[in-house]
């Protein structure tokens, strides 16, 4: 039989051995993958053909969030069943895809070259807007005629042409920077679909075309609000007030932005 001394002696060796041959709490949570990586994964293993974004945890117990390019869809954990549409807080009266589709399509406004684009300030000029734009795209100038009424606000036009599809707006932004004024000049154009005449200076277009091009803009107009949002297509006046009103939100990150309508 097993003196007492000799039994305490193998339960002291018994639990030194498993002191070291178990990892700790903090170990196993350091050496665990988190559910969203771990999720990212079985996506790319089930999907291999498929290119997925960030992975998120959804406020839904069970449900990741998924960027998919310019789209968001909600996926169980089996990765087997996805959800494409709008994600409510009906509590909170919040449409939380919406929400973070305008974080993702945000820019950094700081960052845009605003020397190179046509500048006019309106009253106090307090508020900002960046329009990319195409004097011959025909939603530009619907747009240009819904933001006549905007007042106290400085406006950065990028003169952006997409000689895919207007082949002469090229040479129609290039005369507008090279006019004595520049904002008049657009107006003639867009408000009032009047020829100006062609002229030829060192001018920001081609840089405005590959700008566009980088920040994923692939149609006109588009606009950047000053907390860098973005807007795509001709929207009304109204629509863009209110657009304009939630500027002093706070941005969630800049990121590449959607096209607009063209």
């Amino acid at each position: 039989m097993m003196t007492i001394n000799r039994l305490r002696s193998a339960l002291c060796l018994g639990l030194l051995g498993a002191a070291f041959s178990l990892p700790s709490a903090g170990q196993t949570a350091s050496q665990s993958p988190a559910p969203t990586t771990t999720m990212a994964e079985r996506l790319q293993a089930l999907y291999p053909a498929t290119r997925f974004g960030a992975v998120n945890t959804t406020p839904w117990p069970g449900v990741f969030e998924v960027v998919m390019g310019a789209n968001l869809a909600y996926v169980d954990e089996t990765g087997q069943y996805f959800l494409f549409g709008h994600f409510y807080d009906m509590k909170a009266q919040r449409d939380l895809t919406a929400e973070r589709k305008d974080s993702l399509a945000r820019i950094e406004f700081s960052s845009l070259p605003l020397a190179d684009a046509v500048k006019e300030v309106r009253g106090t000029g307090a508020r900002t807007l960046a329009i990319f734009s195409d004097p011959d795209c025909p939603y530009c100038r619907r747009l240009e005629a819904e933001m006549k009424s905007l007042t106290d606000i400085t406006i950065y036009t990028f003169l952006m042409p997409i000689a895919s599809l207007h082949p002469e707006a090229r040479g129609k932004a290039i005369s507008v920077w090279c006019s004595k004024d520049r904002v008049a000049a657009w107006h003639a154009l867009m408000w009032r679909d009047e020829k100006i005449s062609a002229k030829e200076c060192p001018h920001p277009v081609d840089r405005n075309v590959a700008l566009g091009e980088r920040l994923g803009i692939s149609g006109t107009p588009t606009l950047v609000a000053a907390d860098g949002r973005v807007l795509p297509g001709a929207a009304s006046n109204a629509q863009i007030e209110a657009w304009l009103a939630r500027s002093t939100a706070s941005a969630e990150g800049p990121v590449s932005v959607r096209g607009g309508a063209r």
